[in-house]
């Protein structure tokens, strides 16, 4: 009775090492929902890599209320990407020595290590994302920062590039140039943490700038990137056969033909029928756009449930724990109990249960 991601553990087990293998001192990402796995799961499997011997030394987590759901999991530096702020809840102390913070702005730096003289920091340069970091500027100011306060330990420079297609490695040059020229204090090899860099890239990013060591920040393509080994599915929970003007739901609606309604698991607390916004801006997404709004406005929404590989419209909105469909006449009519298919965002998406082989 419940909505769940069932894995192919060997084929997703298999893929993770793939991945490690391919990308030396990789630092896994988990953060958020862990990528539909929970952020448990996912420090453990960190773990795991790591007990096989991969090049895994840091997990990087989103925010600093997510690292006690690792800590316990992974014997690892854990690495946080959100910023510092002076509002910032402090932390488990036994694990300062493990925590690594991103600093992106110069009044952060010296109020960070004004509190924590000893503390680990990566600097976070502004890339054309234009989300968090420092100019070039900042990074000469912060050297002088580091100058007076020599305990604080220096990590290297963090850039979040743009997922945008495109080559990076123009920009990504010209950022530590910017870094390099700021000739801050460092303790040994300077070390760049980079997100969002295609193999391709991240190969010559360290042919060209081999005096750093790179390490590529992955998640979706880590956690997510086989996803022929991934398959949700939900259960039916009931079947009603209804006829045209019948009432039904929440909101007293009328099926518009006979057919039959299906009550199957997953609903809005599992984020089923959550839509972000998309990043899509082409004439063919506008289209989808456009057309999922006149199905809306008459009443029929696609959902996410497949039934013979066919695509099945909500009855009405999703409910908290269970979601309505309507079947026309004419299509196979799954029995209670059955399993259907579900297509999920798994960012967006939390599961019942959670079954890996």
């Amino acid at each position: 009775m419940s909505l769940t991601l069932s894995v192919d553990g060997p084929r997703w087990r298999a893929h993770l090492e793939s991945v490690a293998d391919g990308h030396p001192g990789i630092v896994p990402v988990a953060k958020g929902n862990g990528y539909g796995f929970t952020l448990g799961r996912l420090a453990r499997k960190a773990q795991w890599l790591r007990d096989r011997g991969h090049d895994v030394t840091t997990l990087a987590v989103g925010t600093y209320d997510e690292i006690p759901e690792v800590a316990s999991r992974w014997d690892g530096d854990i690495l946080v990407l959100t910023p510092w702020r002076p509002f910032v809840p402090p932390f488990d102390p036994k694990l300062t020595n493990r925590v690594i913070h991103t600093v992106s702005r110069l009044v952060d730096l010296e109020q960070l290590l004004a509190l924590a003289p000893t503390a680990r920091i990566v600097l976070e340069r502004m890339t054309s994302m234009q989300r968090h970091g420092m100019s070039g500027r900042e990074l000469w100011e912060a050297g002088e920062v580091l100058r007076r306060h020599p305990d604080g330990r220096l990590e290297g420079v963090a850039l979040h590039l743009p997922l945008a297609q495109g080559n990076h490695l123009g920009e990504v040059g010209r950022l530590l140039n910017d870094y390099v020229a700021a000739a801050v204090p460092k303790q040994g090899k300077d070390t760049v943490w980079v997100s969002h860099l295609t193999d391709g890239e991240l190969t010559s990013l360290c042919e060209q700038y081999g005096d750093f060591t790179v390490r590529p920040r992955i998640g979706t393509q880590l956690w997510l990137g086989d996803r022929g080994a991934l398959h949700v599915t939900a259960t039916v929970l009931d079947v009603h056969p209804v006829e045209r003007g019948d009432i039904f739901g929440y909101r007293a609606r009328t099926a518009p033909k006979s057919g039959h309604l299906l009550v199957v698991s997953g609903g809005t607390a599992h984020g089923i029928g959550l839509e972000a916004p998309t990043g899509d801006q082409s004439i063919k997404a506008r289209a989808a756009t456009l057309a999922r709004g006149g199905l809306d406005a008459v009443g029929f929404v696609r959902s996410p449930y497949s039934i013979d590989g066919k695509q099945r419209l909500f009855a009405e909105p999703p409910h908290m724990q269970a979601s309505m469909l309507f079947l026309p006449n004419g299509a196979r009519v799954p029995a209670v109990g059955d399993r259907i298919d579900v297509r999920v965002r798994y960012t967006a998406t939390t599961f019942d249960r959670i079954d890996i082989s």
